[in-house]
């Protein structure tokens, strides 16, 4: 049975703050970019009916807290600044909060597991974390018009509209900590638009996507709701570890530690503290970012997917429908396809799974297969992706004409006892850098695969194996790692999208 105290504890945990003062909601900190070109809401606590005024770059608005002590209102679209100014919060002469250094730009929301929390730097938290050429890019890292705001971790049953963070410019004492995905996107699409980028960055390691879904929309899709049932039971059903398991934990903790391996798991942690439930990680960290204004949604996550598997496709389009309805918006969302790995993890089918959230609107998926690391879930080439995924924010968010999707599978034509595959999405030509392509494979009537020929022609591709005179299905890609290269791109250096397909 659960004890009260546990009640009280976890009330204390999830409640709102207790408004005694004024308080700004948690994405609003000193050195923060605030997004242009848009209505920028804020929000924030004081005393219920007390009278609010933000002042900033001009404009005054004043607002009175509810009867529960919330206040929100919108300023006005903003210019592009890069100049620091000051944002200021009162609530008559006795209550102010002025942020120093706020400017004004473009905002990236960019959230999932661990690819997304790896930062730039190896550190004590993250000794799993650190990316290609690590020292170099610290010290170059001085860039005062590139902002991140990290939210801490938490778990909660309950929603939460705090979340423990604060923005940090980007300098070489500060991007180590950086999420790399964050810190490189911001950093390139800084650069591209020359204009001050932030970044808000809610991810955590080993996190499902319906981790960070609100309950309201799970339950609304009949096929997902048994995640939360079980989710429910499981709360319901926990007791608490006796003191004498936790005297004896410390201890072989405690130990574990001092010898330098692996320590045990706490005893029966609450469910809450299981990263991959449903709704933990949307009202611990989430939902207090919401909604800040912003350009578009960053998304790296996959190996961590729910049971039964088939259900992933699904709960990524819930979240996908969902953020966008709590921001009142059809904002882009851009994700990283899972990189090459010898683990069934990164596997063919969640790599096509993941590309089935392309069939929403204003979508764009990183392909990043050719940049995986053979036994580290965690690449290292950061930079990459971070590339891939700001050329799909020039081409969706911003209109340029950049090459941006890479090589996508568009028919393939069967003639004779060879196919000719066509794509789109191609930039230049097609190329194969490393000299040949093997990664194309045939299958005849009786379904069994064979590793074909395969040439360029144009931007075509032509595959054949003597072995299958009567091609059924062909596919491209379908492997967990691709050992030894040998993939398609185009002449932007962008890697075709896997696919697998059957011949009519």
């Amino acid at each position: 049975m659960i004890k009260p105290t546990f009640y009280i504890l976890l009330f204390l945990l999830i409640a709102g703050p207790l408004v005694h003062a004024l308080e700004l909601g948690s994405p609003f900190t000193s050195h923060m970019v605030l997004q242009r070109d848009k209505p920028v809401p804020v929000w924030g606590w004081a005393p219920a009916g007390a009278p609010v005024t933000v002042e900033f770059a001009g404009q005054r608005q004043i607002v009175f807290a509810n009867e529960y002590g919330r206040w929100s209102l919108s300023l006005e679209s903003l210019d592009t600044s890069a100049e620091g100014r000051s944002f200021k919060v009162s609530s008559g002469d006795d209550h102010v909060i002025q942020l120093d250094d706020v400017m004004v730009g473009e905002v990236w929301i960019a959230s999932g597991q661990s690819n997304m929390d790896q930062t730039v730097a190896r550190t004590p938290r993250r000794p799993w974390a650190g990316v290609d050429n690590e020292e170099e890019e610290i010290a170059s890292g001085d860039h005062a018009m590139v902002r991140l705001f990290t939210a801490e971790p938490v778990h909660s049953y309950q929603p939460r509209e705090c979340v423990e963070g604060r923005w940090q410019v980007a300098s070489p004492e500060t991007v180590g900590d950086f999420s790399a995905i964050g810190y490189f996107f911001g950093r390139d699409l800084s650069k591209e638009l020359d204009v001050p980028v932030g970044v808000v960055v809610v991810s955590y390691g080993a996190t499902t996507a319906h981790s960070w879904i609100r309950r309201e929309a799970i339950d609304t899709v009949p096929e997902l709701r048994s995640v939360l049932d079980q989710f429910d039971e499981q709360v319901k059903q926990w007791n608490p570890p006796g003191l004498d398991e936790w005297q004896s934990f410390e201890l072989a903790y405690n130990e574990a530690r001092a010898a330098g391996v692996r320590p045990p798991n706490r005893p029966n942690p609450h469910p809450v503290q299981n990263q991959r439930n449903p709704t933990v990680n949307f009202n611990g960290m989430f939902l207090a970012i919401v909604p800040y204004a912003a350009r578009g949604f960053l998304w790296y996550q996959g190996e961590s997917i729910t049971s039964p598997r088939e259900l992933f496709p699904r709960f990524n389009e819930t979240l996908i429908r969902d953020w966008r309805k709590l921001w009142e918006e059809e904002l882009p969302f851009l994700f990283c396809q899972l990189a090459g790995l010898r683990a069934n993890s990164n596997s063919p089918q969640v790599r096509a799974w993941q590309a089935e959230a392309l069939q929403l609107p204003n979508t764009g998926m990183a392909v990043t297969i050719d940049i995986g690391d053979e036994h580290d879930v965690h690449p290292k080439n950061k930079q990459a992706a971070a590339d891939r995924l700001v050329r799909l924010a020039l081409a969706r968010a911003y209109g340029q004409d950049v090459p941006h999707t890479g090589p996508v599978f568009a028919r393939a034509d069967r003639l004779a006892n060879e196919v000719n595959i066509s794509f789109y999405g191609v930039s230049g030509r097609l190329a194969a850098p490393d000299g040949s392509l093997d990664w194309f494979e045939l299958a005849g009537a009786d379904g069994e695969f064979y590793r074909a020929n395969a040439e360029i022609d144009g931007n075509k591709v032509r595959v054949s194996h003597p072995k299958v005179t009567e091609p059924s299905a062909i596919r491209y890609a379908w492997v967990n790692y691709p050992e030894g290269g040998g993939l398609l791109f185009d002449e932007a250096g962008l890697p075709a999208h896997p696919f697998q397909t059957d011949i009519d």
